[in-house]
């Protein structure tokens, strides 16, 4: 591997490593509470204003900077759409804060590639590189956690079903689900149960706890749950039903993963494939391979290979994305 291939690459390395460890810290330092904080951005309530001095004490250091930038982005029409993101993803950070982690990871990447490479490209491409990270981390986040509380669904509606039939209100339930059962289901419960003791409807407690998560299972509950209480009827039962039809759900959405896996592991390998001969061709003959980089026809074909390789991971995917 010659020179300037090794300096390129720890570089990017470190550069990724500062990253991780950026955005690491900002995650650590930024808990502040799961209940009333977040709840206060989708119902409209306030907590009970903290001092100056306690409000600096609990941020820290690296979240009083992230807020003080923030503020340039406050009040934009983009932020409500933001935060809402975060808190699907269970992220701690106001949607200005989060705005400002990503524009300091842009500046920290353009001046990374900048200092070391001295190419206007270089740090404009890893400039993108530190923006486009908070965003993939935050929908990676978000899938995990909504996987989690949709296998959850159905063991709450039991434990909401069997507490009904003894005796208990709907109400009981849901605090029966938010203090038995593990999060994010619980602290989603509990949040709502907090929302509806500062006096919010139960229609309006549940259909922010639906905007929050964002599952389908969820909002297939809460309109169950809304139509039994204008028309009345058996809750236990309905949410039985309901119960039975998540389980069936999630087992044919395993059967389908099972049936589709060769699919998705071909589009892995096509993906993948290509990229590492790449690399290792480059590492043991780099004269070889060069010239596909310096040649104006070589760049063409660069630039092909890779519109085909994104095409053909887009078919792949659409044909093994199967909606249940």
């Amino acid at each position: 591997m010659s020179g300037q291939t090794f300096q390129i690459s720890v570089s990017g390395l470190v550069f990724t490593c500062v990253s991780l460890v950026i955005y690491g810290i900002a995650r650590l330092v930024s808990d502040r509470g799961k209940g009333l904080g977040r709840l206060s951005r989708f119902s409209g309530t306030q907590a009970k204003p903290k001092t100056e001095a306690s409000i600096r004490r609990d941020q820290g250091f690296f979240r009083s900077i992230l807020t003080a930038f923030g503020k340039v982005f406050e009040g934009q029409r983009y932020i409500s759409g933001l935060e809402l993101d975060l808190a699907r993803a269970d992220i701690s950070l106001r949607g200005s804060e989060f705005m400002a982690l990503s524009v300091i990871l842009v500046v920290i990447g353009a001046c990374y590639g900048w200092a070391v490479f001295h190419n206007v490209p270089v740090a404009a491409v890893l400039g993108l590189v530190g923006g486009f990270f908070p965003n993939l981390y935050v929908k990676y986040r978000q899938k995990a956690r909504l996987l989690k509380f949709d296998s959850q669904i159905a063991d709450a509606l039991i434990i909401m079903s069997n507490s009904l039939r003894a005796g208990y209100s709907f109400l009981q339930a849901m605090d029966m689900v938010s203090r038995e059962m593990s999060p994010p289901i619980s602290s989603e419960f509990a949040a709502a149960m907090k929302e509806m003791s500062l006096g919010s409807p139960t229609e309006s407690a549940l259909m922010s706890m639906v905007d929050r998560v964002g599952s389908e299972d969820l909002e297939l509950v809460v309109t169950a749950v809304l139509i039994q209480r204008q028309i009345g009827g058996n809750l236990a039962e309905v949410l039985d039903n309901i119960a039975e039809t998540i389980r069936e759900r999630v087992k044919l959405r395993q059967e389908i993963k099972t049936l589709t896996a060769q699919g998705r592991l071909s589009g892995l390998i096509i993906g993948v494939l290509p990229v590492v001969l790449a690399i290792f061709l480059f590492a043991v003959n780099p004269e070889y391979i060069r010239i596909l980089f310096t040649h104006p026809i070589g760049k063409l074909m660069i630039g092909i290979a890779l519109a085909g390789e994104v095409i053909g991971i887009l078919v792949i995917r659409r044909i093994v994305a199967i909606e249940v």
